[in-house]
């Protein structure tokens, strides 16, 4: 590819990446619809193999967020825009692009939460999750799938340090931070036994996610890498994900969705899957799914407080047709609410933001992928 086909393809919207994100947050969705039916609901003879499976082998919510990671390392650091202020312009185009909608999902998760569960939450915390900052306040999620925001804007912040240095784009940072934070990483986790430690490693194999998403990108579009360096990261990055899991969630395997296995296998699979789609690009493309993933940051938003909902007033019984009905009563619910956010909310605060910026010029290519990220995985 040429260099001014390169350029076309960086400056329009990829349906291979819309795809991935679809499958995300199906991905994400799909698993705690099923968590709420082995958690609150008698299963009987089906209670392990249902549990199991998106327990102890594999962690669908964790794959999809992981998988959400990995889009965002594909287009976040090519989101700087050619005006006389990208770093303004940049931080300008995702606040737009993060905000509004999680402020939307904030509101409606409040009245939610009052109206089905007669839940209230301090004035201090809804205050905090209102900057997005609450977890560098110390102060909890209001709901626990909010912890993927945070990866989200460490991941800005360290573009934006990365690119007022000149080091963003150069052919080997990516692969050196995927490198180093691997090797370091996977160190650390067989060395040292210290949960706090373990919980900053993992914000350090979700930030190295992302930048393994650069490395690809930088290989298939930008063809600045060979594939050797894509294969020889990824098992980097697949040694630290399975060393830090065992580490982190073994042991006794509990009622919580968390083990080293499924988790190890989420970010494994996550990358194998990613790596796959991008190696075959367009003809990876599914238009019905990449539908989902252009709404997928509402998706991502709003799709637990639908669950609540339709849990609350469409509950049919315990059975797996019934089970069968109830999550897909999630996912449709989900993407009806997702549209009209996605429609009424992200849209027209995303041109808004456009008009703020010093260069006007927006590649719709270039959204990020979030973001990520349902429930707590």
């Amino acid at each position: 590819m040429g260099g001014s086909g390169r350029e076309r393809v960086m400056h329009r919207r990829l349906a291979f990446i819309d795809t991935l994100r679809g499958i995300a947050i199906l991905s994400v969705v799909v698993q705690h619809a099923l968590e709420v039916i082995v958690r609150e609901h008698p299963t009987g003879a089906y209670h392990s193999i249902i549990h199991d499976a998106i327990g102890y082998y594999m962690n669908f919510g964790r794959f999809g967020v992981v998988l959400f990671f990995l889009v965002s390392g594909f287009v976040i650091p090519f989101s700087f825009p050619g005006g006389a202020s990208p770093v303004n312009d940049f931080s300008i185009s995702r606040f737009f692009r993060l905000y509004p909608a999680y402020w939307t999902s904030i509101a409606v998760g409040l009245v939610t939460m009052q109206a089905v569960e007669s839940r209230t939450y301090p004035l201090s915390q809804i205050a905090a999750n209102l900057t997005m900052l609450q977890t560098f306040l110390e102060i909890p999620h209001l709901w626990d799938f909010y912890w993927t925001l945070t990866i989200e804007l460490m991941f800005y912040v360290v573009c934006i340090v990365l690119f007022a240095a000149g080091l963003l784009n150069r052919r080997l940072t990516a692969v050196a931070i995927v490198a180093a934070t691997a090797l370091v990483g996977t160190t650390l986790a067989v060395l040292i036994e210290n949960r706090a430690t373990w919980i900053v490693m993992e914000a350090a194999l979700n930030l190295s996610a992302m930048f393994l998403g650069k490395i690809v990108r930088d290989t298939i579009i930008g063809r600045e890498l060979r594939w050797r360096y894509v294969g020889v990261c990824t098992a980097l990055y697949a040694g630290f994900a399975i060393t830090l899991a065992g580490r982190r969630y073994g042991g006794i395997y509990e009622q919580d969705f968390f083990y080293s296995y499924s988790i190890g296998a989420a970010y494994v699979c996550a990358a194998l899957v990613f790596v796959t789609f991008a190696a075959f690009g367009e003809k990876m493309a599914c238009r019905p799914i990449a539908f989902l993933g252009v709404i997928s940051y509402s998706t991502y938003l709003m799709s637990p407080f639908a669950m609540v909902w339709v849990h609350h007033y469409t509950w049919l019984g315990d059975g797996p047709l019934e089970w069968f009905a109830f999550v897909t009563a999630v996912v449709m619910a989900s993407i009806f609410v997702s549209w009209l956010s996605y429609s009424f909310i992200e849209k027209p605060w995303l041109a808004f933001g456009r008009k703020l910026r010093s260069d006007s010029r927006s590649p719709v290519a270039l959204e990020p992928a979030l973001s990520h990220h349902g429930a707590a995985q």
